[in-house]
């Protein structure tokens, strides 16, 4: 840890905050709606093979 000197802390400037009834108001909101489905059917079979294939759809709407 370093020591400031007099000047330097002389040089530094500070920057208030606005209050908090202020940032109360800055909402910022992001509705994520997202879907993964995917189906597959085998039935009344012996011994075969069932495929799928997944479709995904992601959507983001900031506000």
């Amino acid at each position: 840890m370093t020591k400031l000197t007099i000047t330097e802390l002389a040089a530094e400037s500070v920057e208030l905050l606005p209050s908090r009834d202020t940032l109360f108001f800055n909402v910022n909101l992001a509705q994520v709606v997202a879907s993964n489905s995917s189906l597959a059917l085998n039935a009344v079979t012996s011994g075969s093979l069932a495929n799928s294939q997944a479709g995904q759809w992601i959507s983001v709407s900031q506000h």
